[in-house]
C-alpha cells in the first residue's frame, strides 16, 4: 500500500490511498501523522488503518502531480517538530565515492571515510537485540526545509554546488509512549553541496544545511532486500546525466535496525508527536562522474516500488539581507 498527502483546489489537506494512476481520499484524516496517531490509539499498524476507514472521492494522481498539489507523504503542522536527519558510508561502493572526494593525504593513507565504512562492513549487521557498529550521522534541518514534490530546491547564495542524492528515506512517528513507530519508506533527494564538502570532509556539516525533498509516496510495510532504480538530471528537457542506484538492505553495509538504532538511542529524539525524516545514504552522485547541476536543471529519482518519480528543479533561494550577520540587543 501506498500513501500521498495532497491539497484540493479549495487549499483542503487530504490523504489518498494510491490505485494506479489515481488516489482515494481516506476519508477522517487530514494528514497522514494523524492518521498514524489513531492506528497507534486503535493498536493496529497503519495500513489496517487505512482499510477501517472510509475511502471517498477518487482523485487524478498524475494531474495532482501536475499541478503541484502534491505535499510530501508525512509532515508536521509546526515545522520545528520534525526533524530530519541522515547517514552517511551506508551502502556498497559508497565509500569510493566519498573517499575520492576526500583523498588529499599522501599516496596510500587510509581516510576516515574508508576507515568508518569499514566499521560498518566489520559491526554493521548485528545479530538482533544487539548492538552494531555506529554510522555516519548528520543534521539537515527541521521540517522547514522540506521542499514537496515537484517544487524547486532552493540553492543559498552561498553554496559551491548543487548536488543531488538518491536516496532511501525512513519516515517515523514518536508515539504518545515515546516509542518511535516507522510508518514507512519514501524515495528521497538529499541536496548537498559537494565542493564544499570535498575541500575537507569537517565541513560535511556544512554541507548538509541544505532543502532536500521526498515522495511523492509513502510505501507501507517492509521493503525488499533488492532495490534498484535510476537518477537522472534534465537539462532544457534532455537528460543531461542518468545513472542505475542500488538499495535495501542487499546493497548497504549496515541494517536498517542498526540505523534506527543509532538515531533513536537519543532521548532528545523521543518527544512524543515528533516526526523523523531519515535519509539512509547513497553511492550514487551525478558529482562524483563531473557533473554540476545549476538552476534550471530537473532531478528525477525513480524506483518501481515506490510509484511516480520525485521530480524537483533548482533555483536560486531569494536574497537573504545579509545572510550570516548578527545583531547586538
Amino acid at each position: 500500500m501506498r500513501l500521498i498527502q495532497f491539497e484540493t483546489a479549495d487549499g483542503e489537506r487530504c490523504v489518498g490511498m494510491v490505485e494506479g494512476e489515481s488516489a482515494l481520499q481516506v476519508l477522517g484524516a487530514s494528514s497522514t501523522r494523524d492518521l498514524a496517531l489513531h492506528a497507534i490509539a486503535n493498536g493496529r499498524d497503519l495500513a489496517s488503518e487505512v482499510r477501517a476507514a472510509r475511502l471517498g472521492d477518487r482523485h487524478d494522481y498524475l494531474a495532482l502531480l501536475r499541478e503541484g498539489r502534491v505535499l510530501p507523504p508525512l509532515d508536521h503542522p509546526d515545522p520545528a517538530h520534525c526533524l530530519v536527519t541522515g547517514t552517511g558510508l551506508t551502502h556498497l561502493g559508497s565509500a569510493a565515492t566519498r573517499d575520492k572526494m576526500h583523498q588529499q593525504q599522501a599516496e596510500g593513507a587510509i581516510t576516515d571515510s574508508l576507515r568508518m565504512f569499514q566499521w560498518g562492513l566489520d559491526g554493521g549487521r548485528p545479530p538482533a537485540g544487539e548492538e552494531g557498529a555506529q554510522p555516519e550521522w548528520f543534521y539537515k534541518g527541521d521540517g522547514a526545509i522540506v521542499v514537496r514534490p515537484g517544487a524547486d530546491l532552493p540553492l543559498p547564495v552561498f553554496a559551491e554546488d548543487a548536488g543531488e542524492e538518491p536516496e532511501l528515506v525512513g519516515l517515523y512517528l514518536i508515539g504518545p509512549d515515546g516509542i518511535p513507530y516507522r510508518l514507512g519508506y519514501a524515495l528521497g533527494n538529499e541536496f548537498s553541496d559537494h565542493v564544499m564538502e570535498r575541500r575537507n570532509y569537517l565541513y560535511l556539516a556544512h554541507s548538509k544545511l541544505r532543502a532536500c525533498s521526498f515522495g511523492p509516496e509513502l510505501r507501507l510495510g517492509e521493503l525488499p532486500a533488492h532495490l534498484e532504480g535510476t537518477s537522472r538530471i534534465l537539462r532544457d528537457g534532455q537528460s543531461l546525466w542518468s545513472k542505475p542506484f542500488l538499495s535495501g538492505e542487499q546493497n548497504m553495509c549496515h541494517s536498517l535496525e542498526n540505523l534506527e538504532f543509532h538515531h533513536f538511542k537519543y532521548s532528545q529524539f523521543l518527544r512524543p508527536g515528533d516526526v523523523h525524516v531519515h535519509y539512509f545514504g547513497t553511492a550514487t552522485l551525478s558529482f562524483a562522474d563531473g557533473i554540476q547541476a545549476r538552476p534550471g536543471d530537473t532531478f528525477e529519482v525513480s524506483q518501481e516500488a515506490f510509484g511516480q518519480p520525485l521530480r524537483n528543479g533548482i533555483a536560486v533561494a531569494p536574497e537573504q539581507v545579509r545572510p550570516g550577520v548578527v545583531k547586538s540587543l
